[in-house]
C-alpha cells in the first residue's frame, strides 16, 4: 500500500530522515511514535505531498489510485452545519453528487451512479451520524452551524469528515488531543475495525497498545516497522540492544586478544606473518554501535512546607457556573484528603474545568460554601495557560518572575535547567518554544510555589510519550494530592486511585475504577 525508499530529509540543516525505509501493507494499522521534534509530522506531510524531499533517489510511493485522507485543518467557523462540512469532506462523494443533479448525458449518468453505488455514498448520512455521536456531538447539533462550535468541537467536525470518507490510506496526527476519554475510546475501537490503511501519531500509549497492528518508530533519522503495539516495539527494542550489547562486548573482546597479539608478536620474524593477518582482522571489524538513548529531563514537584490536617478542601451544597443563566453544576458536596490521588472523567463539555477551576479560585462558587485551611497552596494547571505566556519575554525572564526578588543569576538558571532548559534554552522567548516545551515551563513555574495539591487540566496533550512516563513517575513521587483531568488512561491508572464523575449537573464520587467506567460509556453507546 505504502512504501517509503531511501527517505532523506532535513530542516534548516538539521536531517531529520537519512535512508529512512519502510513498507506499510493495505489493511495494517500503524501506530507512528518518536520523540517530540523528530520529524513524525513532517513525514506525514512528505507522504500527502504538502513538503517534497529534495533527494532525488528518494521515494514515496502509494498504490495507483489509492485515496489518501487526513485531517488538514479545523472546520471552518461558518452557516454551514456540522452534518453538511461532514458529507463535503469525501470530495469526491461531495462532487459526483452535485454532477449528478446537472448531467445530461446517459452514459455519464450510468458512470456516476455505478460509482456511487461502489462507494456506498447512498448510506453516507448514517455513517456520519454514527461517527459524530461516537465524537461526542448530540443528534440535535448535527444541524446546527459550525460558527456555533469552539474551535476544539469544529477539531471533531474535522475528524469526523476524514473518518466518513473511509479513505484507503487515513492518515492521523494526535487525534486524541481534541477527544475525552469517551471519545478517545470510541475512536480506539473504531480504528480496529476500519476497513482500511490507518498511520496515525499518538503519544497514547493505551490508544497505541489496543488499535493499531503495527508500530512505525522514527528513531536515530530511521525508519523500523514492528508488528504489535507500543509495548510490544519497547520489548523488541529492549531485546535487539541487549543483543548489540552482548554482540559489542564479545567483539571488545576479540579486539583486545588480537591486539595483544600484534603487540606482543609483531617484532618477531617468526611471527609477522601471523601479526599481520591479525592487522587486517582488526581493519576488517566492523564496530557494533549502540544507539545512544535520548535523556529526558525528568519533571519535579517538591515536596510541600507544613503539613495540612484533612479534609484538605470541601465543597458544601455548591453550584458552580458563570452566572444566573448559565449554571454548570448543581449541589456540588465533594472533598478532598492531603493524599488523594482523583481523576475526573466525564465527557467534555459536562463541566469537568469548571469543577477544578472553582476548586482553585479562578472561578467564584455561585452558591454554597468552600472550606480550605488558610495556608493551602494550590498549583492549577490548564492548556489555557500556553496563551498566557507572556510573548517578547525568555523562558528565563518567567522563571526570574516567581523567585523571590535578589536571586542570584546563577540560581535563576539553575531553575530553568530543573525544568528542562538548558544553557542554549534559557534565552529563548516562550513564542518560539514548542508546545511540550511550554508544558515543562508551566509545569515547573507552578512547583516553584510548593503547592500542596496539584490540579492538571489536560497536561499531557503536548508530551510525547517518554515525557508522559516521566511526569507519572514525579506525580507519584509528589507526598501531596493531585486532581487530574485527562484523556491519557494510562497516565489516570498509573496514579489516580479515585475516580469523580461530572454528568447531567452533577460531580460526584465514582464507586469503580476505569475500566468500570469504560464498560459504562461503552455501554450507553450502545443503548
Amino acid at each position: 500500500m505504502l512504501t517509503i525508499t531511501d527517505l532523506d530529509y532535513a530542516v534548516q540543516g538539521r536531517p531529520l530522515f537519512r535512508n529512512a525505509s519502510a513498507f506499510i501493507a493495505s489493511g495494517w494499522k500503524v501506530g507512528l511514535i518518536g520523540r517530540n521534534g523528530t520529524g513524525k509530522s513532517t513525514l506525514l506531510r512528505l507522504i500527502r505531498e504538502e513538503i517534497e524531499s529534495p533527494a532525488s533517489d528518494a521515494s514515496i510511493k502509494m498504490n495507483k489510485n489509492a485515496r489518501l485522507g487526513w485531517v488538514a485543518q479545523e472546520v471552518a467557523a461558518t452557516d454551514e452545519t456540522i452534518m453538511e462540512v461532514v458529507l463535503a469532506a469525501d470530495t469526491e462523494r461531495h462532487s459526483l453528487m452535485q454532477e449528478v443533479e446537472t448531467a445530461t448525458d446517459p452514459d455519464r449518468i450510468g458512470e456516476i451512479y455505478e460509482r456511487l453505488t461502489d462507494m456506498d455514498a447512498w448510506n453516507a448520512d448514517t455513517r456520519a451520524a454514527i461517527v459524530l455521536s461516537g465524537l461526542g456531538f448530540k443528534q440535535n447539533e448535527f444541524h446546527r452551524a459550525t460558527k456555533e462550535f469552539s474551535g476544539g468541537w469544529r477539531m471533531r467536525a474535522a475528524i469526523a469528515g476524514v473518518l466518513v470518507s473511509e479513505p484507503d490510506v487515513l492518515l492521523l496526527d494526535e487525534p486524541t488531543n481534541y477527544l475525552d476519554l469517551e471519545g478517545a475510546a470510541w475512536l480506539e475501537g473504531y480504528l480496529r475495525k476500519y476497513p482500511h490503511t490507518v498511520i496515525m501519531v499518538s503519544h497514547d500509549r493505551e490508544m497505541l497498545n489496543r488499535s493499531v497492528t503495527h508500530t512505525l518508530a522514527l528513531e536515530h533519522q530511521q525508519l523500523m516497522i514492528t508488528p504489535g503495539g507500543y509495548d510490544d516495539w519497547m520489548t523488541l527494542r529492549a531485546a535487539k540492544a541487549a543483543q548489540l550489547t552482548a554482540q559489542k562486548s564479545k567483539q571488545d573482546a576479540e579486539r583486545v586478544h588480537l591486539q595483544a597479539f600484534v603487540d606482543r608478536f609483531k617484532a618477531k620474524a617468526s611471527k609477522a606473518r601471523q601479526a599481520q593477518s591479525r592487522v587486517k582482522m582488526l581493519e576488517k571489524m566492523q564496530k557494533i554501535a549502540i544507539p545512544i538513548a535520548e535523556r529526558t529531563t525528568p519533571f519535579s514537584f517538591p515536596a510541600p512546607k507544613g503539613k495540612l490536617a484533612p479534609p484538605m478542601l470541601e465543597l458544601e451544597d455548591a453550584d458552580l457556573g458563570y452566572g444566573d443563566d448559565a449554571m454548570i453544576l448543581s449541589d456540588v458536596n465533594l472533598r478532598f484528603d492531603p493524599d488523594d490521588r482523583i481523576a475526573i472523567v466525564g465527557a467534555n463539555g459536562q463541566g469537568k474545568t469548571t469543577l477544578v477551576k472553582s476548586i482553585a479560585q479562578r472561578l467564584p462558587l455561585m452558591t454554597g460554601k468552600r472550606k480550605a485551611s488558610p495556608s493551602l497552596r494550590i498549583g492549577y494547571f490548564s492548556q489555557d495557560q500556553l496563551d498566557e505566556l507572556t510573548q517578547g519575554e525568555t523562558v528565563l525572564d518567567h522563571v526570574r518572575q516567581k523567585l523571590p526578588k535578589n536571586t542570584p543569576e546563577s540560581k535563576a538558571r539553575g531553575a530553568a535547567a530543573q525544568m528542562g532548559f538548558p544553557y542554549e534554552k534559557v534565552e529563548t522567548n516562550v513564542e518560539k518554544l514548542s508546545g511540550g516545551e511550554k508544558v515543562r515551563l508551566l509545569l515547573g513555574l507552578m512547583a516553584i510555589d510548593l503547592p500542596h495539591v496539584l490540579i492538571l487540566d489536560e497536561p499531557t496533550s503536548h508530551l510525547d510519550i517518554d515525557s508522559r512516563e516521566a511526569l507519572i513517575y514525579a506525580l507519584n513521587d509528589f507526598p501531596g494530592a493531585v486532581l487530574l483531568i485527562t484523556h491519557d488512561v494510562y497516565l489516570a491508572e498509573a496514579t489516580a486511585d479515585r475516580l469523580w464523575l461530572v454528568n447531567n449537573g452533577k460531580a460526584k464520587r465514582y464507586d469503580g475504577d476505569l475500566r468500570d467506567y469504560k464498560k459504562l460509556v461503552m455501554q450507553a453507546d450502545r443503548a
